[in-house]
């Protein structure tokens, strides 16, 4: 067995990892690291849960990284082995010179257990020996998170594991709310630090090298960490991705998405996309959780490239179908989108 990680080890590589239920904010929290004076390069490491990435395009508008995306499943389970893979052939390009980075930020998928991202620094001798994990950053949603910690395993693993804990979208919700909140946070988990921060706007000293993570601590918490930790998700939660080659009507997809969130908000986990919006030269960048949903200019399309629309659902049992039919009709010249959670041609 490999000896515990116990102080920071200056010949390796350290890597932050990222994570927090879905829509908790990981994206606009990475784009800030990115976007610092810190003088670092940066690897990214982008999971997804579904087949196809949203985050790229999100981080690409704001700078031109080196990110390396996992899609198709979760990391700490079905691609785990593509971590492995990915670390180590970084690793070789660094050694060799023809790729040259100072740190590792893993962006975990919503739906991660942060525990077998971080055994994988232990467990597998070629990782262990080149990099070492400097904190494990969880994101939590004030808006969403009582909710999610009831309902689901993953968002509980996120806290207890946390070496930081950033409380993120607080100006949702009343002060009371944001303070039973962080004293729940921390009754769960007592070591790490809540700060709350709006729209990742916080110190970088927050964040990076703050060599946070404590195996003894995790084994405290987890004392089967270091063996094999099996991993699933629950069966009802799944995703779907959306594909448009014709241009959408705004008015008629504004449309559809209010009816959308009013029939199956409770049951959207995460939903985002990438849309090509009929008169408009840029991209539009939109995210929703639940009930909120917002939407913005990304980078402008080019000049020969072709445009499509590309959407990614995550949810709780979703009609996909339906959500199908209603987006299709959403192009021009199609009649009205019907209301999400109704036939198609039914009043």
């Amino acid at each position: 067995m490999n000896r515990p990680q116990t102080r920071a080890e200056p010949d390796k590589l350290p890597v932050t990892i990222l994570t927090g239920f879905l829509g908790s904010g990981k994206t606009t929290l990475l784009n800030r690291i990115l976007k610092e004076h810190h003088g670092q390069k940066i690897a990214v490491i982008e999971n997804e849960f579904g087949e196809t990435g949203i985050d790229n395009e999100i981080l690409l508008q704001e700078r031109d990284e080196q990110i390396i995306e996992m899609n198709n499943g979760c990391i700490c389970c079905t691609v785990r082995g593509d971590l492995v893979r990915i670390l180590g052939s970084l690793s070789e390009k660094r050694k060799a010179g023809t790729f040259n980075f100072d740190r590792v930020v893993i962006e975990t998928t919503g739906l991660a257990d942060p525990a077998p991202v971080a055994q994988t620094f232990f467990v597998e001798e070629a990782i262990e020996r080149d990099y070492r994990i400097d904190a494990i950053l969880t994101v939590v949603d004030a808006k969403h998170a009582p909710q999610q910690l009831d309902a689901h395993h993953e968002a509980q693993e996120q806290v207890g594991f946390a070496d930081r804990i950033l409380l993120s979208k607080t100006d949702l919700v009343s002060e009371p709310e944001a303070a039973a909140l962080e004293a729940r946070l921390k009754k769960m988990n007592p070591r790490a630090p809540v700060k709350r921060v709006h729209f990742g706007q916080t110190g970088i000293a927050d964040i990076l090298d703050i060599k946070g993570f404590d195996l003894n601590a995790i084994l405290a918490i987890e004392p089967q960490f270091l063996q094999d930790v099996s991993h699933e998700h629950d069966d009802d939660v799944g995703s779907f991705v959306y594909r448009e080659k014709r241009a959408f009507e705004l008015g008629k997809l504004e449309q559809f998405f209010s009816m959308l969130i009013k029939t199956h908000g409770t049951k959207l986990l995460r939903y985002k996309g990438v849309l090509n919006i009929r008169g408009n030269p840029r991209r539009t960048i939109f995210q929703g959780v639940h009930m909120l949903f917002s939407a913005e200019d990304g980078a402008p399309w080019g000049e020969n490239e072709d445009r499509e629309s590309v959407m990614v659902f995550i949810g709780i049992k979703l009609p996909q179908k339906i959500f199908e039919e209603g987006l299709a009709m959403c192009v021009k010249g199609a009649k009205p989108a019907p209301a999400p959670g109704l036939p198609v041609g039914r009043k």
